[in-house]
């Protein structure tokens, strides 16, 4: 699958330094694309971009802020061997339609059942990294029905500090446009800098042009600065901490079987959400992944896929 992995850990080269290709190949682009249209109660109906590959009973795989399908590019293979994947585009990002409407953390994980029941996937396992753990893991908790098991590969889902700040920044007029103008400046670059492996030698100029494609646009930059003011309000995330809690005080395990994927090194979601979580939810599994970050499917895509099949599987 391409050269052993060189460890930089997130030294991050300059941008025109950037290689055109990627060092390890993968099967992203080959795999097949589907627009899928999704009559969404709050986004309306939506274009939405889905990526399928490999053959056996269905998985969905949810991607995080920032990133798109194009995230789950090297466990493809591994995990395609055993599942038909199915990778879409969420609300705002990526090559799905980008409405301009809220991109609530309530709203976007309704729109991930809706998305479901129109593939005809209901009740099958869900991957979730990053935002996408953090709104896999509120479908569970709306629509259990519509999740067999769930993987939650190091999502954010605590109020922070930091994101009561975020907040409140962009709650003043006008700052969610400056931000907007800010990122489509220069939107490839934004996508490099925003974007951190713990080995930053698996960047390219192509990760960069697919990350950044859509923020060239003032509709899908707004999109990008709704969903960072949406979907991580920390007041919603408030709600759904104190919901984990009501539920383990009361002896209500998790309504699905549950994997928290942690690595023990991140700049962006500190290490110590995994074990919290844990705490939270004492019917879930946890599992390190070593020599790791954020991406863990990205910085180690055999260990990060094969503890994902060890649960679905076992």
């Amino acid at each position: 699958m391409g050269a052993p992995a060189r460890t930089m850990s997130f030294v991050q080269a300059p941008y025109d330094s950037l290689p055109e290709r990627p060092r390890v190949t993968h099967p992203y682009f080959s795999s097949e694309v589907r627009t899928v249209e999704v009559g969404s109660r709050h986004f309306g109906p939506l274009k939405t971009h889905v990526r399928v590959f490999g053959s056996g009973p269905p998985l969905l795989l949810v991607h995080g802020l920032m990133t798109s399908s194009y995230s789950w590019r090297y466990v493809l293979d591994a995990l395609g061997d055993n599942y038909t994947l199915y990778a879409p585009d969420l609300p705002g990002s990526g090559s799905t339609d980008k409405p301009a409407v809220s991109y609530g953390a309530e709203e976007t994980a309704e729109f991930i059942g809706e998305l479901m029941e129109e593939l005809g996937i209901e009740g099958c396992p869900l991957v979730g990294n990053s935002m996408g753990g953090y709104l896999s893991m509120r479908l569970a908790l709306i629509k259990p029905a519509l999740v067999s098991k769930l993987v939650n590969i190091h999502s954010p889902g605590f109020p922070e500090p930091r994101l009561y700040a975020l907040r409140a920044a962009l709650s003043i007029p006008g700052m969610r446009a400056a931000l907007s103008w800010y990122v489509r400046r220069s939107p490839f670059r934004w996508a490099h800098r925003n974007v951190h492996y713990r080995d930053e030698s698996l960047k390219s100029l192509e990760e960069s042009r697919v990350y950044g494609a859509p923020l060239q646009t003032r509709q899908g930059a707004s999109a990008f600065a709704a969903i960072l003011g949406d979907t991580l309000d920390p007041r919603s995330m408030a709600r759904f901490q104190a919901e984990l809690t009501r539920r383990t005080r009361a002896g209500v395990p998790f309504p699905v079987p549950l994997l928290l994927l942690w690595a023990r090194e991140d700049p962006m979601v500190p290490p110590g959400f995994g074990p919290r979580f844990k705490d939270r939810i004492p019917s879930a599994q946890f599992e390190w992944i070593e020599d790791a970050s954020h991406f863990a499917h990205v910085d180690q895509p055999s260990s990060t896929a094969a503890a994902i099949l060890r649960f679905l599987c076992g």
